[in-house]
């Protein structure tokens, strides 16, 4: 199926004065197939991705002991924060690739691609120098246990001064699947969890010829293992001459000029602060899970360890979507747009309900690899599914229009959609209704939070005013 996604060139002067066809053209051929060549790649590189975190964790738990993890928890925090905003320059680099790409103007989307991947590197050299010195402060304001305090400044140093490869790399897999190339990513990330798995023992334990570095092994092995998925994707876009690559005065292009940088800040910040919003209402929801008792909270954390792959689905088709509609809005094939968007509801509609009727059908043997056979919490989980779990299904239609409404560039009605969902429909509900229901008010106002952001979003979507005002634009 692959094939579909990486288009080769056909050669020109064939005589029906077509243009040629593109390596990565996604605005031709079977929608259903297409949309799964390129989704499919892409949720096995984001399953890669959250094992290598678990792996990893296992790791320095395993052989540093409970405040080295404790230590990287407190750090990733911090880091989750910048990554927030790479990834949302990141996205707007990539809806803007895929409009260029559609519209045949592959010298405009070496320039975005170039202008996106300067600029994150750039903010993320500043930050990770800054961050490297101001580390302990930083740990300190989190109000760090102060038995993993200087493990987390180890940690934390390591990481922040290594983040432009870290940011590299996801610019570089978002650019490429801009252009329609969701393999050499996902190959990218095979390389790099393999070679994390392995640097992980060597460099904490220092066996063989490496050094013995504690926590900062763990980190350095992440960067390591970031820098070789990096060279393997800069190496494949030279060596298969894919159309993102940049030669000889195109390389100017890595310094971003004002266009293209006030383009990806105008739009990357709202997708950006998407990601924040979505980390604040979750450490919300921590908060009041904890006040449920120990039970409640240890249910609640292997619960949310199934929802995170249920999500991975919907995740992936509408990174799919974006970029094929992204792709048909510059060829200005705008009724493949509707069919795209419908193909991937249904599509997430079909993947999200077959999983999540599996997790609710096997979810005390699932929960019980988290929480053991006989833990208290095991029954509390079980009743979690069966009211949350269907609900994901619901918001991956969210996830879905809100590709296509990001494909055109709007991105300000999706932020605030997901804010009243979040806070005064989520929040809200809890408050109204935990007198009377206690913590079932929490697991209900999962699924009530998913069907606001579903309905405002359909609403949203519909009117097509944002539709209109972007195309003038």
């Amino acid at each position: 199926m692959s094939e579909t996604v990486l288009i080769e060139v056909e050669p020109a002067g064939q005589g029906d004065g077509q243009p040629a066809r593109l390596k990565g053209d996604l605005t031709e051929g079977p929608i259903l197939r297409t949309l799964l060549a390129f989704s499919i790649p892409t949720l096995i590189a984001n399953v890669l991705q959250t094992l290598n975190g678990s792996i990893n964790a296992v790791w320095v738990g395993r052989l540093l002991g409970e405040s080295a993890l404790a230590a990287t928890a407190n750090a990733n925090v911090i880091m989750f924060l910048l990554f927030a905003a790479v990834f949302g320059f990141g996205m707007a680099t990539t809806v803007r690739v895929g409009q260029h790409f559609g519209a045949r103007d592959i010298a405009a989307a070496r320039r975005t691609f170039g202008a996106g991947l300067g600029f994150c590197v750039l903010i993320a050299v500043g930050v990770g120098l800054a961050g490297a010195i101001w580390s302990p402060a930083l740990l300190h304001a989190m109000a760090t246990p102060a038995a993993s305090l200087a493990e987390a400044d180890a940690y934390l140093r390591v990481i922040f001064v290594t983040t432009p490869l870290v940011s590299a790399s996801m610019m570089l897999s978002m650019g490429l699947r801009g252009a329609g190339d969701s393999r050499t990513p996902l190959y990218a990330m095979i390389l790099t969890v393999v070679l994390d798995v392995i640097f992980n023992p060597l460099l904490i334990r220092g066996i063989g010829p490496f050094p013995q570095l504690g926590i900062a092994g763990s980190a350095l092995s992440t960067a390591l293992a970031n820098l070789a998925g990096v060279c393997l994707m800069v190496a494949s876009l030279y060596w298969r001459d894919l159309p993102l690559r940049l030669r000889g005065a195109e390389l100017r292009w890595l310094f971003p000029g004002r266009a293209e940088t006030a383009y990806v800040v105008k739009k990357g910040l709202p997708m950006g602060a998407q990601m924040l919003l979505i980390s604040s209402a979750q450490i919300v929801v921590v908060g009041l899970v904890n006040r449920e008792g120990l039970d409640t909270t240890a249910a609640y954390g292997a619960s949310v360890q199934l929802w995170n792959y249920l999500q991975m689905p919907a995740m992936a088709i509408a990174s799919a979507v974006s970029a094929m509609v992204a792709q048909s809005v510059g060829a200005g094939k705008h009724g493949r747009v509707r069919q795209v968007t419908r193909t991937g509801i249904l599509t997430t509609l079909a993947f999200t309900l077959t999983m999540a009727g599996l997790i609710i059908v096997a979810d005390r043997p699932l929960l019980a690899l988290f929480l053991g056979g006989e833990s208290r919490a095991l029954p509390i989980a079980a009743h979690m599914q069966l009211i949350c779990t269907w609900s994901f299904a619901i918001s991956g239609i969210m996830m879905i229009l809100t590709g296509t409404m990001r494909a055109y560039g709007e991105v300000i009605l999706p932020l605030v959609v997901m804010a009243i969902a979040f806070y005064p429909a989520r929040l809200g509900f809890y408050y109204a209704f935990h007198p009377l229901m206690g913590a079932e008010a929490l697991w209900w106002s999962y699924p009530v939070s998913s069907a606001a952001a579903v309905g405002l979003t359909w609403l949203a979507y519909a009117r097509g005013s944002w539709r209109r005002k972007a195309l003038g634009a």
